[in-house]
């Protein structure tokens, strides 16, 4: 039975639906209401089980989102959002579903690292070229894994002459190349002095933050707007609303320094739970938290 036509899914749509109108109706007592949204609330591709697929469009319109992160590609598909046709493809989604294309990611490179392999700054190089295309002005250029900076001074130099290297293209077409990693905001920020250009700056994770032991509220505010140009809600195990984040003051910290853009939610399924409900409920979360 596809999911389109399962009763207890359908079910689970329409009870959301519900809530959603009535926690986000322009009328409250027969008053007008601001019908513009302060945040824009989107997922990663990856989060969804959706990796640089053009059907994520149409499960993130099911999961009533405004937009999506999306991936480049894999090595088994050689980064194959770099094909016209298919860049085509995911344009035509997008219009059709009314899901936005809200940035990208080279998730990646977690396994392929910026910081020692060549080909990546391929990827990086084409990725600029992908995110204009599509329309977006964020790349999320991933450092977990394999490519972890902690404790790597020599990985930071590489890191630094790659991105030093392609920062002018990036400011040219105007994208912004947002570094994502363990590091404390001090050590980012270490890193985009470095490479000089207002095009390199910081997407940040409040739920990794947290897991480092930073004080996430002190690192936004010291990152601001001006190094901050995208922002992951992120629970590792549980949803939005129920973890380690206190997201109201995370919502009054972006609010303070002044970002009202978007807000992607990464992981935030519990354990046993499936990810469609949880991802209705971590959007209907965030949509009455920031938006209402």
């Amino acid at each position: 039975m596809s999911p389109s036509t399962n009763p207890s899914r359908r079910s689970f749509l329409k009870h959301s639906m519900i809530l959603s109108l009535a926690t986000t109706s322009p009328w409250i007592a027969g008053v007008p209401m601001s019908t513009k949204p302060h945040f824009q609330l989107g997922a990663c591709d990856w989060s969804i089980g959706k990796t640089s697929d053009v059907t994520s469009f149409a499960l993130a319109k099911e999961i009533g989102l405004d937009g999506l992160q999306i991936s480049l590609g894999q090595t088994s598909n050689n980064m194959h959002l770099r094909q016209p046709e298919l860049q085509e493809a995911f344009l035509t989604a997008s219009r059709e579903t009314g899901v936005k294309i809200a940035s990208m990611a080279i998730g990646e490179l977690n396994n392929v690292p910026y910081k020692s392999e060549a080909i990546t700054q391929d990827w990086v190089h084409d990725c600029i070229d992908v995110a204009k295309v599509l329309g977006c002005q964020v790349i999320l250029l991933a450092f977990f894994g394999k490519g972890d900076l902690r404790d790597d001074p020599e990985g930071k130099r590489e890191v630094i002459r790659k991105l030093k290297e392609v920062a002018p293209k990036a400011e040219k077409q105007d994208i912004y190349l947002a570094i994502e990693s363990w590091l404390s905001a001090e050590e980012h920020l270490e890193i985009i002095e470095t490479v000089g250009s207002s095009h390199v700056r910081v997407y940040y994770d409040v739920a990794n933050a947290t897991e480092m032991g930073y004080d996430i509220y002190h690192e936004m505010q010291l990152l601001g707007t001006k190094y901050i140009c995208e922002v992951h809600a992120k629970e590792n195990g549980n949803l939005l609303g129920q973890g380690k984040v206190d997201f109201p003051r995370v919502k009054e910290t972006l609010l303070d320094i002044g970002y009202t853009d978007w807000m992607i939610i990464e992981g935030a399924v519990p354990k046993g739970t499936e990810m469609f409900p949880a991802y209705v409920s971590n959007r209907a979360y965030l949509n009455q938290l920031l938006n209402s």
